[in-house]
């Protein structure tokens, strides 16, 4: 298999589980309207909705694009040296994902109170998801570390470092992709946004595309196996 037939391993799937998801969400529209209802600096809330669907997708395809031509050609280190192509990387990989949350909640204060839930039950969940959050990134920063979250292992080709096991990875091999990706939640139950709260749970849903058709494949290149 040639180096560019690696880096499009598995793409054909990560295409078609996209497409359905954004059907998915176009046909909860279609029959839930009035979630879009409101305006934000002028801009509607359909654009916000938009731009804070399209967030994640560039942010993984701009992941995928790195890590595997990084890996399979050393197509930036070879040019930079290890050291500063992952960080360049690492201040795009950092940018969208921020943007992320960033364009949820101003899709979340666009469409206030769209979402017919008491108050008090979305403050409850949001009470419960909270420690959760803070308990992961406390895991990442000490246990797994921020590089390797990043995805040093794609630059450095002599990272090889254990599983952790430690903290929140104690119950959860993808801790990061199960409890991490709650923060994307907090803003629509907090402002009562059911359009934000859909956003949301397309990042959710698409990022297990994104483990299950780029990284989990790469990490058996690396490694030699996955969890």
């Amino acid at each position: 298999m040639s180096a560019i037939q690696k880096i499009f391993k598995y793409q054909i799937w990560h295409l078609f589980s996209l497409v359905i998801l954004i059907l998915a969400a176009t046909l909860y529209l279609s029959n839930k309207p009035a979630i879009l209802d409101g305006v934000l600096w002028g801009v509607n809330t359909t654009t916000w909705f938009y731009l804070a669907m399209a967030t994640p997708i560039i942010h993984q395809i701009y992941v995928w694009l790195v890590w595997r031509f990084e890996l399979h050609l050393r197509a930036f280190s070879n040019k930079l040296g290890t050291k500063q192509a992952f960080n360049i990387y690492a201040i795009g990989f950092s940018f969208l994902f921020i943007s992320r949350l960033i364009t949820i909640l101003f899709l979340a204060i666009s469409s206030k109170n769209t979402l017919h839930l008491n108050p008090l039950i979305a403050y409850i969940i949001v009470a419960l998801i909270t420690p959760l959050v803070i308990y992961l990134f406390y895991s990442v920063k000490k246990y797994f570390t921020i590089e390797r979250a990043y995805g040093i292992d794609h630059f450095d080709k002599n990272y090889n470092e254990p599983y952790v096991k430690k903290g929140i990875f104690k119950y959860s091999n993808n801790g990061m992709y199960v409890f991490g990706l709650l923060i994307l939640y907090l803003p629509g139950l907090l402002l009562l946004s059911e359009s934000a709260l859909l956003v949301a749970l397309f990042n959710h849903v698409y990022i297990w595309v994104h483990y299950y058709f780029t990284e989990r494949p790469d990490m058996v290149v690396i490694y030699g196996n996955a969890p």
